[in-house]
């Protein structure tokens, strides 16, 4: 039975975190753009207002438990208020996905027991490599194993809180020869020697959100950080990294709806309050028309969103469906902050201005990251069409 209606507890979360990103993060988003940095209190004010949504678990009792649908609720309305601080929160991020899916139960107790105190911590994913993009296949990162130690060599480049990261979960290839059934993921722990922090990216977009180049020269890790107790085999690291895009995808699908829906907001709000005396009738049509077909697409990515994310939940393979809602909300995202700019250009340069022009410029990322929209239609193509070997 279909329902497509949030619960009680579901509902009042939302409306909770939305408060949350009215009263804390929207007022400091202008700011931080500016400075490209956080203030440490904000950190610990969303560490306490947040501390039982940060840590993921793969157990829990009725809707209390951290679910996949839970996560979009919640970083929706972070987004909302400013995807550049919503990403940049402490908590165990871009690497909860592929512990949870590739690690032991002891493995899981360990790593996300680190997050369990009442200190900041970060989480990290290191995949991307500077010239293979969105090629996992041909990632050059190689680890070696030297008795009882994997040795790490490679660079990872674009990482998120990469630099502030105490969790580094690293995808590298132990035999370059096996192609894709080569790789592994590794955890990585902040200070390991020869764990090199190189160059913080300065960013036209998401400029608050650190972006971090890693160099692994020689980094030594106990053999026991090797990833691979769920799924052992051949092709279980290229599998779980593949998995580990799966989660992600429709969290970044979901921050791009966050943003887009701000945009919307803003720009209905403007046309409401704003719009000056005297503006062409037709003109005033064609606008509300767009913004009425904006609306929709909102609602139609959500949605996706949400699917994609329920599949998860009841471990549904869902590798087309994460790609779809990425793609969608990825390429509205660009739609809506576009239309939101061109379409309050005749407003003076006000906060609001500025407000949507910085979410015209985070947007972009969002086509790109955890796969660019021509990977996607490639995986989505892939599996509609099993029967062609598409390259």
């Amino acid at each position: 039975m279909l329902n497509f209606t949030l619960t009680k507890s579901q509902q009042t979360f939302r409306d909770y975190i939305h408060q949350i990103a009215v009263e804390e993060i929207r007022p400091l988003s202008l700011e931080c753009d500016r400075n490209a940095q956080i203030p440490e209190a904000f950190f610990w004010t969303m560490q306490r207002l947040l501390a039982p949504s940060s840590v993921p678990s793969s157990h829990g009792q009725g809707e209390e438990k951290q679910t996949q649908i839970r996560s979009m609720l919640l970083n929706e309305e972070l987004a909302w208020g400013d995807a550049a601080l919503s990403t940049a929160l402490p908590g165990p991020g871009l690497a909860a996905p592929p512990l949870l899916s590739q690690g032991t139960p002891e493995q899981q107790a360990k790593f996300f027991a680190l997050y369990a105190d009442d200190q900041l911590h970060w989480g990290a994913l290191a995949l991307t490599e500077p010239g293979i993009g969105s090629d996992v296949a041909g990632m050059s990162t190689t680890a070696v194993l030297d008795g009882d130690e994997w040795v790490l060599n490679g660079q990872k480049h674009y990482i998120t809180n990469g630099a502030r990261a105490d969790l580094i979960i690293t995808f590298a290839t132990i035999d370059k020869e096996l192609g894709r059934e080569g790789i592994r993921p590794f955890v990585v722990p902040k200070g390991t020697l020869g764990l090199i922090v190189g160059r913080i990216e300065k960013k036209m977009g998401l400029r608050a959100s650190q972006t971090a180049e890693l160099i692994f020269a020689n980094c030594r890790i106990p053999r026991d950080h090797l990833l691979a107790g769920r799924e052992p085999g051949k092709k279980a690291g290229f599998k779980a990294a593949m998995g580990t895009l799966d989660a992600t995808r429709p969290m970044v699908g979901v921050i791009a709806l966050g943003i887009a829906r701000a945009a919307y907001e803003m720009t209905r709000q403007w046309i409401k309050e704003e719009l000056p005396l005297g503006y062409p009738l037709q003109k005033r049509q064609q606008i509300e028309s767009e913004l009425e077909e904006i609306w929709q697409e909102l609602q139609m990515a959500r949605l996706l969103i949400w699917r994609a994310a329920w599949m998860a939940d009841c471990r549904i393979p869902n590798s087309k469906e994460a790609s779809m809602c990425k793609a969608y909300a990825g390429g509205l995202v660009m739609k809506a902050t576009s239309s939101a700019v061109r379409i309050t250009a005749p407003g003076e340069n006000s906060e609001m201005r500025q407000l949507l022009q910085k979410w015209f410029r985070d947007a972009k990322v969002f086509d790109i990251f955890e796969g660019t929209a021509q990977i996607q239609r490639l995986v989505i193509a892939r599996r509609l069409f099993p029967e062609i070997d598409i390259p």
